[in-house]
């Protein structure tokens, strides 16, 4: 389904692949080989799985961006994996919101080239002009910029092609995708995912998790520039031979009703999406669900962040008539597919628990020194044994893999979330306890965020800290010390949220902009987080500050909270 109610299409199996054999056939006439790397930055068009697909039979490693990323963080990205094509499109609608992607890759392309790789080919698929806009009013204009040599347009070059291709023959531990997700020290990390583990647990997990049977009809809503859209849209569904919809547009145009509408006319038996979008879809009350007939939905799904109470029940009750089962899936890009999550009809459900273990994943909970937690309890959230589905390695650095994720407890898969068990042995997660912010479902490090922050020339040192919000769960709540001399004023916070949208994305925007004469740091200069996330959410009672260099900068802090 696309960004508009009138714009819809059909893909069966067999169609697929021919696509699929077409599109392996053009990348290897652009001389892409087995173990080349292949950049996607495409809106969420039919053309999007038969790359995806195209790649994995010629053996290339396909690198998606979402493309709500900024030109910056593509062409980091590009130059990591040193990508030999970009595909993407000329442009799309969000919404009422035209985007143009050919323009933000040729600059991401030239940033490339700046930090040292060039990208030798780029394929536009010509999108704008076949679907119905956006808005009603739009003049049509809409130039694409190209570059005779390096682009050509996916029509033209799939005309050519011949429809069957011989696949690659794969080892089981050869790659097949990576995906960048961000590291707490600001440089994404591309993680690497493997051919048969990662099927195989995809496959598996789609099949129990959802239930899904011959005839069912699934809906994921992710975009599959995220990782749930990698294992839930495309390779966990295709792998069972599942029915599935996929959608373009946005959950509020052209009305706060539209996935009611989507599940209504697809007879949609299983739908997975984020809690921030459930919250979100909340606020405009039962109304917009209760006009459409939800009566074929059997399991819902949560997933991308811990899911409040309120919204599960909302969720069950509103959505799901208090007939389905919801499955709140705990897993990470890192994890390949669902690690911990009830099972439809077999798990007693509790409001916010991921329950129990998937099979053969075992779980643990560490305290701070690395000593087990036994029974009831809380502390960091660890694997004990590896399962199929884990990300192998990260692209080009396994010390950073290994430093990441293996050294805090030796011997354990640190997952950088907290979780406490209760006295039924489920598990409910708790967030993030390293430097990562988790922002609808987003996560982005604080170190991220804090670097572009600095790069204003007003401002000398920037501290980042997630603050609960409503809707998108963390927000982003900035503290920031201008340069000596330099105004704390309305200009500088426009400046530093524009600069946040640029660098990083949209969803990265922060909330808050505090003034901060100061930071509370340690002796030893660290900034102490924890006092900054009292201040954040106004609770004076800050702990032990002791060790602070400055315990007086805390009042001033205080004092300086904006209003609203």
């Amino acid at each position: 389904e696309g960004n508009h109610p009138d714009d819809y299409s059909r893909l069966t199996y067999r169609k697929l692949l021919e696509e699929v054999c077409r599109f392996a056939n053009v990348l290897k006439s652009h001389g892409v080989q087995k173990g080349d790397r292949v950049s996607i930055y495409m809106p969420m068009t039919m053309e999007l799985p038969v790359a995806m697909l195209a790649c994995a039979r010629i053996g290339a490693v396909h690198s998606i961006v979402f493309a709500g990323f900024s030109s910056d963080s593509l062409a980091e990205r590009m130059h990591d994996c040193q990508a030999k094509v970009l595909i993407t499109a000329d442009g799309a609608w969000r919404g009422e919101k035209i985007l143009h992607l050919k323009d933000i890759c040729d600059t991401a392309m030239d940033k490339a080239e700046e930090l040292g790789h060039h990208v030798q080919t780029c394929i536009v698929v010509s999108h704008i002009n076949r679907v119905t806009p956006g808005k009603e009013d739009w003049d049509g204009s809409f130039d694409t910029p190209w570059s005779d040599g390096r682009d050509f347009w996916w029509h033209q070059e799939m005309e050519e092609a011949e429809p069957a291709c011989y696949p690659e023959w794969m080892s089981a531990e050869d790659p097949l995708f990576m995906l960048y997700t961000s590291g707490s020290t600001g440089k994404p990390k591309g993680v690497l995912h493997t051919t048969a583990g990662y099927l195989l647990y995809a496959a598996t997990t789609f099949k129990i998790v959802f239930d899904y049977k011959p005839n069912d009809i699934y809906w994921c809503t992710a975009d599959i520039g995220w990782i749930t859209g990698h294992t839930y849209v495309l390779y966990g569904p295709l792998a069972n031979g599942a029915t599935s919809v996929m959608f373009e547009g946005t959950p509020f145009f052209p009305d706060t009703d539209r996935y009611w509408e989507i599940i209504d006319k697809y007879k949609v038996s299983q739908f997975y999406t984020a809690p921030t979008a459930i919250r979100s879809l909340m606020k405009f009350g039962d109304e917009p669900v209760l006009k459409h007939d939800l009566s074929t939905l059997r399991v819902l799904g949560s997933v991308g962040e811990p899911i409040n109470p309120e919204a599960w029940l909302w969720y069950y009750r509103v959505v799901g008539k208090e007939h389905c089962s919801i499955v709140d899936t705990f897993w990470q890009t890192e994890t390949g597919g669902h690690v911990i999550t009830p099972l439809p009809g077999a798990t007693p459900m509790k409001p916010g628990s991921a329950s129990f273990p998937f099979f053969g994943v075992k779980p643990t909970l560490l305290d701070e020194s690395g000593t087990e937690i036994k029974g009831e309890g809380e502390g960091y959230l660890v694997f004990s044994q590896p399962w199929p589905g884990m990300m192998r390695t990260l692209f080009n650095n396994h010390p950073r893999y290994e430093s990441t994720y293996f050294s805090k407890f030796n011997g354990y898969y640190c997952t950088g979330d907290g979780a406490r068990r209760d006295a039924d042995g489920y598990y409910w997660v708790t967030g993030r306890v390293d430097d990562m912010l988790n922002v609808s479902g987003h996560l982005m490090s604080t170190s991220e965020v804090e670097s572009v922050l600095t790069e204003h020339p007003r401002v000398s040192e920037a501290a980042v800290v997630s603050r609960p919000h409503p809707v998108k769960g963390e927000c982003l709540y900035c503290f920031i010390t201008p340069n000596q001399n330099e105004a704390f004023d309305k200009t500088l916070i426009t400046e530093l949220k524009v600069l946040v949208r640029e660098r990083i994305g949209p969803f990265a925007q922060p909330d808050v902009i505090q003034h901060a004469p100061g930071l509370p740091k340690t002796r030893s200069g660290k900034i102490m987080r924890r006092v900054l996330r009292k201040v954040a959410v106004n609770d004076r009672d800050v702990g032990d500050t002791s060790t602070l260099a400055d315990e007086a900068i805390i009042e001033q802090l205080f004092a300086n909270r904006p209003t609203n």
